[in-house]
């Protein structure tokens, strides 16, 4: 993937990076992370349209993405979020991987393995999850490819193995843990974008329960604030709560809060 087709100065100003193009360190990596969540909503309205006939992600004009998300201020899907992240940390000088995943269903199953896509960055040794692409609830900052428990903002992650994949899971304040997403890390890849192709998931997209479905998200200092229809999530230092938003406007005033911040 090439990355001259990206403004990177014009990119660190629109996830709040000032100060000068930030070296490829961890501390780094943590920082832009969290800016990006915090800056660029998932919002899914519209995805569809945006994704060419072929369903295959690398079709999509990475220029094209750079102007809706960026220059547009908007937000984006995985697809999308994720492949600009590839690029912008890519041409900051890490190592970075796409790998595929299957998201965790309502009854613990797992969906497609090529319904969510996500960044792996390997630095001094060390393998980190990048993912500035899902609705959420997850990790603020990049996570560790370690079974060893990791605090962040009064939640707990780790990914533990199962099988020939991992799984990250996370556990709330006061909470059981439980799966988010399964992936094969072994099948990441660095210009992966080429593997994956959305055309067999038309169906399944399509017959799901969620179909139809908007799902808002944006990360807050201390959490995450997560809209999927009209049922509102927020985690909070850990503290999850749940609502389901029935008056027209509360619902108009929580996505506006999500969709441009505040």
């Amino acid at each position: 993937m090439s990355t001259s087709m990206i403004d990177v100065a014009e990119y660190l100003r629109r996830i709040g990076v000032e100060g000068g193009v930030p070296s490829p360190t961890l501390e780094s990596l943590r920082a832009l992370h969290k800016r990006h969540l915090m800056s660029v909503p998932y919002d899914n309205g519209g995805a569809a349209d945006r994704l060419p006939p072929n369903r295959g992600l690398a079709e999509i004009p990475l220029p094209r993405v750079f102007a809706h998300v960026v220059t547009g201020r908007n937000g984006g899907v995985c697809y999308e979020l994720n492949r600009l992240f590839h690029a912008l940390l890519t041409a900051l000088g890490y190592e970075v991987l796409m790998v595929a995943a299957a998201i965790r269903l309502a009854d613990d199953r797992f969906g497609p393995d090529e319904e969510h896509s996500f960044n792996l960055v390997r630095l001094d040794g060390r393998t980190w999850l990048v993912d500035v692409g899902f609705v959420g609830p997850s990790y603020l900052e990049p996570l560790e490819l370690s079974a060893v428990e990791q605090e962040q903002y009064g939640c707990a992650y780790r990914v533990v193995e199962r099988g020939d994949a991992h799984v990250v899971e996370r556990r709330p304040r006061d909470g059981a843990w439980q799966a988010v997403y399964r992936f094969r890390p072994g099948r990441a890849d660095r210009d992966g974008w080429e593997a994956v192709r959305l055309d067999g998931l038309d169906d399944y997209a399509r017959d799901s329960v969620l179909a139809g479905t908007t799902f808002r998200g944006r990360a807050a200092e201390n959490g995450q604030h997560v809209l999927i229809g009209r049922r509102y999530f927020t985690v909070l230092d850990g503290v999850e709560t749940t609502r389901v938003l029935v008056k027209k406007d509360e619902f108009a005033r929580v996505t506006e809060s999500i969709m441009i911040g505040g």
